[in-house]
């Protein structure tokens, strides 16, 4: 990427993440983060959710239902992705700005902007509590 460079820790420093290709950004352990669910990042999701294809892993995700584990799995793959060379034993100990909840808010805000949800740029769902505009 032209005026970015490698981080120790993965990523690109100066990079911004580009939502046409599916990234998002984040502030993990107190550094900015893109992440991206490559075919690589879904590939591997695949298997390590016994999904058969993408149509059933996008299933499994609508569900709503992730445990922490599966939290982890996705996170590592959208870093692994987004150029941050890490496993998951790495991302289980790190912080996600907004803890559990942000991490989660993090993981539906990647899973929209791979899947192409309606809404995952923020603009057209309304927030809790709010009924959208007729």
């Amino acid at each position: 990427m032209p005026g970015a460079r490698l981080q120790m820790g993965g990523g690109y420093a100066g990079a911004r993440a580009n939502r046409h290709r599916g990234e998002v950004e984040a502030i993990i352990d107190g550094e900015r983060r893109i992440l991206c669910l490559t075919l690589g990042s879904l590939a591997e999701l695949e298997t390590a959710f016994g999904a058969e294809n993408l149509a059933a892993l996008a299933a499994r995700f609508a569900g709503g239902r992730l445990s922490a584990g599966d939290i982890i799995r996705i996170l590592a793959a959208g870093l692994r992705g987004g150029g941050n060379l890490m496993g998951e034993d790495e991302v289980a100990a790190m912080t996600v700005n907004g803890g559990l909840a942000g991490a989660a808010r993090l993981v539906a805000e990647l899973l929209a902007a791979t899947f192409g949800v309606p809404g995952a740029d923020g603009g057209d769902l309304a927030r809790e509590g709010e009924t959208p505009d007729p």
